[in-house]
C-alpha cells in the first residue's frame, strides 16, 4: 500500500507557463475528442461493422449477420473485424509511440511534431468520405492511420503538462483539460445529432449509413480547425537535451529510447504504476470504444439512442473530471482513482444486465459512466507526471499512451476472441471484469509517495 503522505514544499509553476498557453494546451483536447467521441465512440465501431457485414454478404439492416470477411486472407467473423482492428492499432502503437516521445524530448520543436501527427490523423479522418459500399479494407487502413497518429499527438500534448504547473497545480490542469474536451466533444456530438435525426428516414438504412460516413469526416474537419490554438498559443520549452542535440532528431531519438529503455530499471516503482494503469485503463477504453458496438448490436438500440447517450456521457463527464478533481485535492489522486475502480466494475457488472430494446436503463448507465470517466483519466494523467524523471516527459508518456485515449488491445483482443467463440456480446463484456479488478490490485500496492521521490520529483501535499 502507499507509504503515509507527509506535507511537501510545493514547486512553484515553471518560468515563462501562462494562463494564454495552459488554454491553448486545454483546446487541442477540445480538438482531440471530437476523434474519440464522435468517431470511436460512437460512429465507427457499428459504421465499419456494417461495412464489413456487407462484404461478408450480408443484407444492410439485417438484424444479425454470422457472415465473416478475409482481410489479407484471414478468416473474421465481420462482427470481430472492428475489436481486432483497434487490437493492431495498438500493436502497432508499442513500437511508434515511444519513439516520437523520445523525439519529442530531443526536439526544440515539439509543436511541429504535434502538427504533423494531428493533421496527419485529421487526414486520414477526412478521407473516411470514400469508405463506401463494400470498401471495409480502406476504412481499416485509414482508421490505423488515424488512430496511430491520434496517440502520437496525444504523447506530444501530454509532454507539456510538466512545463505548465507544479506538483500541487498538475491535478488541476490535467481536469480541466479533460473536462474542456468533453465539452469540445460534446458540443461536436450535438451537432451530428441533430444531423442524424433531421434527415435520416425510417428504414432507409442506406441514409442511416451516410450520416455515419459524414459525422465521422466532421469530427476530422473539426479536429484539424480546432489544433490551429494550441499550435498558436503553446510556448515551446525545450530540455537541456533537446538545446545540446545535434545531427539528426530522428536518430537521436532512437538512441535516447535505446538509454531509456536500458536506465528505465532504476525505477521499477514508476514501471509499476504504469504496468497498473495499462491494465485497469485497457478496460475503460474498450468499455468506451465498443459501447456503441455493444447497444447496436447486442441491446438492439437505435443509433439515435445511443448518441443522445454518448452526448449525456460527455457533457455529465465534464462535471464529473471537474468534481473527481475536487476530490483529489482533499483525499488525494491516487485514492480517487482507486475509488473510481470501484465504480467502473460496478458499470460492467450493470451493463451485463441491462435488457434488449431498453434505452432507459442504457442512458442512465451512460450518466454513471460519465461521473467517473474523466476524473480517472485525468488523474491517472496527472499522477503519471509526478514519476516521470525530469527531460523524459515525451517518452515516458509514448509508453503510457499505449493504453490512454481511443488505445487499448487486450480488452478488444479479449471482447473480439470471446464474441467468436460464444457468438455472445454479453459474455465478451463480461470478461472485462478482469481488467479492473487486477488494475486495482496493482495500483493499490503502488506505494505513490515513494515512487515520486525515486524519480527526482517533489511530491504533492496530498497523495
Amino acid at each position: 500500500m502507499a507509504d503515509p503522505v507527509t506535507p511537501a514544499v510545493a514547486e512553484p509553476a515553471p518560468p515563462g507557463s501562462t494562463r494564454r498557453e495552459r488554454t491553448g494546451w486545454y483546446f487541442y483536447d477540445w480538438a482531440n475528442s471530437a476523434f474519440q467521441t464522435t468517431v470511436i465512440t460512437v460512429f465507427l465501431g457499428p459504421f465499419l461493422t456494417t461495412v464489413a457485414e456487407l462484404a461478408a454478404g450480408c443484407e444492410l439492416g439485417a438484424e444479425r449477420c454470422d457472415g465473416v470477411v478475409h482481410p489479407l486472407g484471414i478468416r473474421v467473423a465481420a462482427g470481430s473485424y472492428y475489436p481486432y482492428l483497434i487490437s493492431l492499432s495498438v500493436f502497432l502503437t508499442v513500437f511508434v509511440l515511444p519513439v516520437v516521445g523520445a523525439i519529442a524530448d530531443r526536439s526544440a520543436h515539439k509543436k511541429r511534431l504535434l502538427a504533423a501527427a494531428a493533421f496527419t490523423g485529421a487526414g486520414a479522418t477526412i478521407a473516411f468520405a470514400f469508405v463506401t459500399g463494400e470498401r471495409y479494407l480502406l476504412g481499416g487502413a485509414l482508421f490505423l492511420i488515424a488512430n496511430i497518429s491520434f496517440g502520437a499527438a496525444v504523447v506530444v500534448y501530454n509532454s507539456f503538462l510538466p512545463q505548465l504547473g507544479g506538483p500541487d497545480d498538475r491535478d488541476g490542469i490535467s481536469s480541466r483539460g479533460w473536462a474542456i474536451g468533453y465539452l469540445g466533444g460534446g458540443l461536436l456530438l450535438a451537432l451530428n445529432l441533430v444531423a442524424v435525426t433531421a434527415l435520416s428516414e425510417e428504414g432507409n438504412a442506406q441514409r442511416t449509413l451516410d450520416l455515419a460516413r459524414w459525422s465521422i469526416v466532421s469530427a476530422g474537419v473539426w479536429w484539424a480547425a480546432f489544433t490551429l490554438l494550441p499550435l498558436r498559443w503553446l510556448r515551446e520549452h525545450p530540455t537541456a537535451a533537446a538545446l545540446q542535440a545535434g545531427g539528426n532528431v530522428l536518430t537521436d531519438g532512437f538512441r535516447q529510447l535505446g538509454r531509456t529503455l536500458r536506465e528505465i530499471k532504476a525505477y521499477p516503482l514508476t514501471l509499476f504504476f504504469l504496468l497498473a494503469f495499462l491494465v485497469f485503463n485497457d478496460g475503460i477504453q474498450t468499455v468506451i470504444t465498443l459501447a456503441s458496438q455493444y447497444g447496436t448490436e447486442e441491446l438492439r438500440l437505435e443509433q439515435s439512442t445511443l448518441i443522445v447517450t454518448i452526448l449525456l456521457v460527455q457533457f455529465l463527464a465534464f462535471g464529473g473530471a471537474l468534481a473527481l478533481g475536487a476530490l483529489a485535492r482533499r483525499i488525494g489522486a491516487w485514492k480517487t482513482v482507486l475509488l473510481s475502480l470501484v465504480l467502473w466494475t460496478g458499470v460492467i457488472i450493470a451493463a451485463f444486465r441491462l435488457p434488449a430494446e431498453a434505452p432507459v436503463p442504457f442512458m442512465i448507465l451512460g450518466g454513471c459512466i460519465g461521473l467517473v470517466l474523466g476524473g480517472s483519466q485525468a488523474l491517472s494523467r496527472s499522477l503519471f507526471s509526478q514519476l516521470i524523471p525530469a527531460g523524459k516527459e515525451g517518452e515516458y508518456y509514448g509508453f503510457y499512451e499505449i493504453s490512454d485515449k481511443g488505445t487499448s488491445w487486450l480488452g478488444p483482443l479479449a471482447f473480439g476472441l470471446v464474441f467468436q467463440l460464444t457468438s455472445s456480446y454479453r459474455v465478451g463484456l463480461v470478461s472485462l471484469l478482469i481488467f479492473f479488478v487486477v488494475g486495482f490490485a496493482l495500483l493499490a500496492a503502488v506505494p505513490m509517495r515513494r515512487a515520486i521521490l525515486a524519480a527526482g520529483n517533489t511530491p504533492p501535499r496530498v497523495l
